[in-house]
């Protein structure tokens, strides 16, 4: 399918309701799948675990420094990175 798009539904009795606007045409048939909010996150990307446990010690890292006050105003970073370009 080209152009896919998310939209959500919702469950009312027994009936998958969609509470959006949608532009599909009348009479659209759209394939469903359920997706456990709680787990689909750490599978939408396409990381291997080396590359998934790096993240998570580079952001362990971060926020360390974070919490012992070791931060740059936004600005400031902004502006340097708009300097490298």
């Amino acid at each position: 399918m080209n152009n896919m798009s998310t939209m959500k539904a919702v469950v009312r009795n027994g009936r998958l309701t969609l509470d959006e606007p949608t532009k599909l045409p009348e009479g659209t048939v759209i394939e469903l799948a359920e997706i456990d909010p709680y787990t689909h996150l750490d599978h939408e990307d396409e990381m291997d675990e080396e590359e998934r446990a790096k993240l998570h010690e580079a952001l362990d890292r971060s926020w360390a420094q974070a919490q012992a006050g070791q931060t740059r105003p936004a600005e400031e970073l902004i502006a340097e990175l708009r300097q490298r370009r």
